[in-house]
Formats: structure tokens, C-alpha cells, sequence
């Protein structure tokens, strides 16, 4: 019996112990977070999945995981021999993880789940569906600690302050703009706990979570005063002296849970898709909670001034490494031995050999081939690719620097291509140049403008099993809403935020072949206003990632005069942008893989 077949067993006795008929998990931690740390990574250490965005339901005689289509390939393979089956959300004929509650939780039965790892409202989502089928919801009991006696400790890295130089604006002013947005919804309070908005709202950061600057934490404010529920064991005499000077008091991590009990009655805002169960039915019963979206969560994807100045230098770093990591993989492929691994490592060489360079934005994904169509592949020490001088190299990679985040995917052709590669390569081109030449009027979301990015696919029956672009966090996580680009809502009537000038989105469409080849290419995209006519005011995007397409890979005969035109444009910029931070053979080089087409 494999290791997870076990665990699945010690499971299902713990579900038996405490008369749970069927149990719940999702890959989160106590803050919603998409990404977390070890210590939640409870399905990972049940089934081998290792992905994000995934749920896992337990029954006495079935287990089952959900993932989404970036995952389909890798969860395959991963899960396999766990006693764990694979539902592929969104496919026809598969049932949403509350489809399956429905359909398998009997009158009489309890489920039950970790009411800290689900928002509030997934808990009154799933209390209605056993309410209607006459069962009972137990969300106090996490079966993992008994299962996973091994489970790493919380993290707690040291914090440090993001000066005001690169946050562009005190914690203070943060502070009296989130005050006004909590009176415009007559409330005396504020409970915070996604980790992104308090680290964003205090200017502070750390590394409590690979990839992700941010710490454990809960904040809770009002007028008068500002709790902070984090370790003081993170931080030195510093950290304590600033927290001091802006009136924050604190209060240990796990307190949060006890004094909600006791906080003097309020009108207390949260926002429930993100509060977690436990915290938002533990309050005081004299406490009205108000629920809202984070007022936070807009006014940090909006980037101020001083931000935007940054993130473009930023860009113009990145962009030097990832074109001097082009041209060594173009000069150097079948010269030496290479895998997926090395490409990882040399990419984030040249990444630390510019200024201010923090870290990894995350996980480098390097694909080569058929491992490219697993669209969050990770190559291990065990598992990875030898490159050839050959087909297609995908690499997804960023960085975080003092002056902001980056993300950028290029699909590089280490020799000879198919046909069918070619095309699929324009394809992709042609679908990230028409998102990022986009006119479009105030009010469009993501929903609107992902039609021109598919556009090229769809014309030909294709399709990429991912939105086409997301947020991007300013020194945090590297995805972010509340905007997004997909053509399918996230859930029904919930629509992503409106585009605003300030907001920098992701463009990244794909084509991806099951053991075959993965493309993909991604830019960075700054809304920015535009020309203001008689039908209202109109936005545009400026493309701020600069790093070569793959100029022998587009069958120029198939782009459009106006693509012809965009490409042309933007490797004029690339060239004019990058070439003076490189030597005369890299400059040279990239004059001719940006030449006019």
C-alpha cells in the first residue's frame, strides 16, 4: 500500500471517530491565500498533488480532487496509486465539488471540514445544500492534525518595512483612505485577514510564504485603534518602534480567535468570501457584521504614481535578464548538456546580477516538449528533461524587486519546428498582440476584452483551459484581483472589477498539446487612459515587459496587417528599450531577432 493510500485510511478513521460521514479539504490556509505555506499543505501530503486552486472529498469508500484545466495533466500523474480519483472542473459531465455534496450527503449524515481553511461563504454555501438534505455541518475539527503528526511548524520570517521611496504612500495615509471607504459603508470596524492586503496596508513585508512577501497575520481596525495579530517573534526592535509610531498595537497570532469574542459591539465590515468560517461566526453576539469586498483589495491593484515609476524599471531589469537568458539558450543549445533544471538555474542567475533583486516571483516553470503542456509544470531533481537543440522551451518565470513584480512567459525554439508548431506559435502571437493593442471604453472588464485573445483559437476549434490574464501584485502575490481576464465568471453574477488606469494586468494566452509541446506567451499590461470622445471616456494598455518574441517561429503570411504592424512596434521598443544594458554580441543579437518583419 503506497504512502498515500495510508494516510487515506487514518483519514477515514479519524472521519469514523468523530462520526463524520464526509469530509472536505482545500488546498488554503487561514487566510484564503492561493498560495501557502507548508504547514497547510494538507492535500499535497494526502493525494501528491502539489497544485493550486484544488478541493478533496473524503466519503467511507471515496476520495476524490478536483482541479482546473491548468492542472489536468499534472494531477494525472501525481495522483496516481493515492486512492484519490481526478474530477476535471469545468469538464462536461463532471459535477462541482457542491454538486457532489448533493448527490452523495444523505439526510442524517455530517460533513465536515476546517472552518479556518473555508471562507464563510463557502460555509453557508455548503450549510444550505445539508440544511436542504437534513444533514449537519461540523467545521471544528481539523482530521489532518491527527493524520499528518509530522506537519511542519507556522512560518515566521523576519518582517521588514517597504519604505515609503518605493511604496509611493505611508501606512497612514493607507489608513485614513481605508477609514473613508469603511464610512461610506457605515462601519465602525474592519476585520483583514487576507495576508496581501495587511502587508500592502502596512508597508511591511517578510517570507512567510515561498514566492509571496507577506506574513501570517490578522488586522483589526477602527477608528481609534489598529490590532495587529502577528508574531513578535518576526520582528526586531525596528519593526516594534514603527508599529509603535502609527499607534498599532500587538496582539499574538493565534489571539485573533479569542478576541473577536470580545471586541466592544460594532458594525464590523469583512469581507466573507475571504474571513474564514471560524473567525466570522466567532464573534460577540452584539457585534453586526457587514460583508463587502475589501476595500483594500481595489486600492492596491490600482498602483499609485510612485509605484508605476517603479514597476517600469523593474521591468526594464527583468527584461535584460530574460533577454541575455534567450540569447545564452540560443548560443548554447547543443553545446553543452542541458535540462529543464539548468535552464531554471541560468535564468535566475542573470536575474541576481541586477539591482535590487529580492527573489523569485515563483516557482520557475521550465517545460521543454510535452512537459510545456502542463501549464504549471515543475521540473524536480527527480524528474525533469535533458533540452535538445530542437522544438519548444516554455519558460514562466518572474522576480520581485524592490521596485515592484514581474511576470513574463517566453517559448523559445531551440532548433528545428513542425509545421503545426509554427502555426500554433503565430496563433498564440496573433492572440496576445489583439489583447494588448485593445481600445476600450470605462466600464470593460476582463470578461469583455478576452474574446480578442481567444479570437484566433476559436476560429480554429482551440482553446486554452486558463483565463488569459491576471493582476499582478506589487511586491506580494504575483496574481491579484479584483481584476482578471476570462471568459468565464468566476462564479454566477460575479462579474471582475471594471479595468481602471493604474491596474496592471497579465496577457497570456496558449496552446497546449497533451505530450506534445506547450506555448505560451505573456506580457505585462498597464491600463492607461486614452482618448475621451463623445460616447465617454476610452482606455488603452501599454505593454511594460520587454523581451523578444520568436521571430523565426511566425508564419508572417497569417498575421493580420495590423498584428504585422504591433509586432514590429513592440520590438522596436524592446530593442531600443534593453540593447544599451547588454554587451555588443547580445545587442547585436537582439537587433536580429527584432528585425522589421
Amino acid at each position: 500500500m503506497s504512502e498515500t493510500k495510508k494516510r487515506l485510511a487514518l483519514l477515514r478513521q479519524e472521519m469514523e471517530k468523530k462520526k463524520i460521514d464526509m469530509y472536505l479539504m482545500q488546498m488554503s490556509d487561514d487566510h484564503a491565500s492561493e498560495y501557502v505555506g507548508d504547514s497547510f499543505k494538507e492535500i499535497e501530503y494526502l493525494t501528491g498533488f502539489s497544485g493550486e486552486n484544488t478541493w478533496v472529498c473524503v466519503t467511507k469508500n471515496k476520495s476524490y480532487l478536483w482541479a482546473d484545466g491548468r492542472y489536468f495533466i499534472q494531477a494525472k500523474k501525481e495522483i496516481r496509486g493515492s486512492g484519490t480519483s481526478l474530477f476535471e472542473m469545468g469538464e462536461e459531465g463532471v459535477p462541482t465539488v457542491e454538486e457532489y455534496i448533493k448527490k452523495n450527503l444523505k439526510a442524517g449524515q455530517t460533513l465536515g471540514f476546517c472552518g479556518r481553511q473555508f471562507s464563510y461563504d463557502s460555509y453557508r454555501e455548503y450549510k444550505k445544500i445539508a440544511d436542504e438534505i437534513g444533514a449537519k455541518v461540523v467545521i471544528k475539527h481539523n482530521l489532518m492534525d491527527k493524520v499528518w503528526k509530522e506537519r511542519p511548524a507556522l512560518p515566521g520570517t523576519s518582517i521588514w518595512i517597504l519604505k515609503e521611496e518605493y511604496a509611493g504612500e505611508s501606512f497612514a495615509d493607507k489608513k485614513k483612505r481605508l477609514l473613508g471607504e469603511m464610512k461610506k459603508k457605515d462601519c465602525d470596524a474592519h476585520l483583514l485577514t487576507s495576508l496581501y492586503d495587511i502587508a500592502w496596508l502596512l508597508n511591511l513585508r517578510a517570507d512567510d510564504i515561498a514566492c509571496v512577501p507577506v506574513f501570517m497575520s490578522f488586522l483589526y481596525l477602527t477608528k481609534t485603534k489598529t490590532i495587529l495579530f502577528a508574531s513578535e517573534g518576526s520582528m526586531d526592535d525596528s519593526i516594534k518602534e514603527y508599529l509603535k509610531k502609527n499607534k498599532v498595537v500587538i496582539r499574538p497570532y493565534e489571539a485573533v480567535y479569542q478576541d473577536i469574542q470580545t471586541f466592544e459591539p460594532n458594525r464590523v465590515l469583512i469581507d466573507p468570501g475571504v474571513v474564514n468560517a471560524t473567525l466570522a461566526t466567532g464573534f460577540g453576539k452584539k457585534s453586526k457584521l457587514v460583508e463587502g469586498d475589501n476595500p483594500t483589495e481595489l486600492m492596491r491593484a490600482v498602483k499609485n504614481k510612485k509605484e508605476i515609476e517603479n514597476t517600469k524599471l523593474a521591468h526594464i531589469r527583468d527584461g535584460v535578464a530574460v533577454t541575455k537568458f534567450i540569447c545564452y539558450m540560443k548560443k548554447n543549445i547543443g553545446k553543452r548538456p542541458m535540462t529543464e533544471l539548468d535552464a531554471a538555474d541560468i535564468i535566475l542567475k542573470y536575474r541576481r546580477e541586477q539591482e535590487d533583486f529580492l527573489g523569485v516571483s515563483f516557482d520557475t516553470i521550465a517545460g521543454y516538449g510535452g512537459n510545456a503542456a502542463m501549464m504549471h509544470y515543475t521540473a524536480t531533481e527527480e524528474s525533469h528533461a535533458a533540452l535538445a537543440p530542437k522544438g519548444f522551451l516554455l519558460v514562466d518565470s518572474g522576480g520581485h524587486y524592490l521596485l515592484g513584480t514581474t511576470d513574463i512567459t517566453r517559448t523559445i525554439a531551440l532548433g528545428p519546428l513542425s509545421e503545426e508548431q509554427k502555426h500554433a506559435y503565430t496563433l498564440v502571437v496573433r492572440a496576445n498582440l489583439r489583447l494588448a493593442t485593445a481600445h476600450f471604453p470605462e466600464g470593460a472588464r476582463g470578461e469583455n476584452l478576452d474574446i480578442l485573445a481567444r479570437g484566433p483559437m476559436w476560429d480554429e476549434g482551440l482553446d486554452y483551459r486558463c483565463g488569459t490574464g491576471h493582476g499582478v501584485g506589487h511586491i506580494l502575490n504575483v496574481h491579484e484581483g479584483p481584476q482578471t481576464m476570462r471568459w468565464k465568471m468566476r462564479s454566477p453574477n460575479k462579474l471582475s472589477a471594471p479595468l481602471k488606469p493604474g491596474m496592471i494586468t497579465t496577457d497570456e494566452p496558449g496552446i497546449y498539446v497533451e505530450d506534445g509541446y506547450g506555448i505560451r506567451i505573456e506580457n505585462e499590461l498597464l491600463c492607461v487612459e486614452d482618448e475621451k470622445t463623445e460616447y465617454g471616456q476610452f482606455y488603452k494598455f501599454e505593454t511594460i515587459t520587454f523581451a523578444p518574441f520568436e521571430v523565426d517561429a511566425i508564419n508572417v503570411s497569417e498575421l493580420t496587417d495590423r498584428e504585422l504592424t504591433a509586432l514590429n512596434e513592440y520590438h522596436a521598443r524592446v530593442y531600443e528599450t534593453i540593447s544599451p544594458y547588454l554587451n555588443k554580441e547580445e545587442a547585436n543579437w537582439l537587433k536580429e531577432v527584432t528585425r522589421p518583419l
